[in-house]
């Protein structure tokens, strides 16, 4: 059995004393010995952390004191070694950047579909159509059979990327999908002000899919946002390896290559220059 979990969670909620959290619930992480990474920001909290199952049980009751994070829910996958190097809590603007006005989830976000139902959906065929929120070098190592790929390596530019989309698609029934589904919070109501009928968002996002379906109609892996690079349908950790010089994911065949040399070059970045290199989003 693993002696690690990773747990990732967030909250859309107004909090109006980041300042003052910040010190409560760092000292409360290293006090535990978590490692990882908590956004706070005006609009909610982002968490991200992992240690043991009885630190992470002590620090989840911790942060249910608070009850704007009563009826926080955590996905939950298992490790065999620490992923993070280190405990950060961060103030930001916004926990997920999006750069678009008007659009709060704490106020109003688009209808979940459970994982569950969305599956029901596509084994009976149903005219569903997926759209991958996430970014370009995420898709690579896995997305749903035949979803959409809106070619972003930002999510400040998926705005332009859904104004670039078929119009047709505004009368389908459309799922957006993101790694724990923070993304999908602000991708979904945004395209429901562009005018697309129908937008749902996976509740839980594709982590509590894998954990509730399975790889039922996912091709491949799910980028993650530690050291663990990927982890498959069983929520396992994968063989995939990571650029450290561009941020790309790369499979064991790519990371073979003459191109990948370990914190130089892979296949997707050699002889660019480290300005070219990708960005990296939570």
């Amino acid at each position: 059995m693993s002696a690690l979990i990773n747990i990732s969670g967030y909250k859309f909620v107004t909090l109006n004393d980041t300042v003052a959290l910040r010190p409560k619930i760092k000292g409360q992480c290293v006090q535990l010995g978590l490692k990882g990474t908590i956004l706070l920001a005006p609009e909610g909290i982002n968490v991200t952390i992992s240690g043991t199952k009885d630190a992470l049980q002590n620090f989840e009751e911790f942060l249910k004191e608070d009850p704007r994070f009563s009826d926080m829910t955590f996905k939950e996958s298992p490790s065999d070694h620490q992923p993070f190097n280190r405990m950060l809590v961060r103030l930001k603007k916004e926990i997920i950047a999006f750069g678009v006005e008007g659009i709060e989830p704490g106020v109003y976000t688009s209808p979940f579909v459970k994982p569950t139902v969305l599956k029901e959906w596509l084994d009976k065929g149903e005219d569903v159509v997926m759209l991958d929120t996430r970014n370009e070098y995420e898709m690579k190592l896995g997305t749903f059979k035949d979803a959409i790929n809106p070619h972003i390596d930002s999510f400040r530019e998926f705005p332009a990327a859904v104004r670039a989309l078929d119009p047709s698609l505004k009368n389908k029934k459309i799922v957006t999908f993101c790694t724990g589904g923070v993304r999908c919070e602000k991708a979904a109501p945004f395209m429901e002000k562009e005018g697309f009928k129908e937008v749902y968002q996976i509740e839980g996002g594709i982590l509590k899919y894998f954990e509730e379906c399975g790889g039922a109609h996912w091709e491949g892996d799910c980028f993650v946002f530690d050291q663990r690079v990927a982890v498959n349908p069983n929520l396992e950790e994968t063989t995939a390896k990571q650029c450290f010089a561009c941020r790309s994911p790369l499979t064991l065949e790519e990371c073979k290559t003459s191109a990948y040399q370990p914190n130089v070059s892979c296949p997707y970045c050699i002889g660019k220059r480290a300005a070219d290199a990708l960005p990296v989003h939570l």
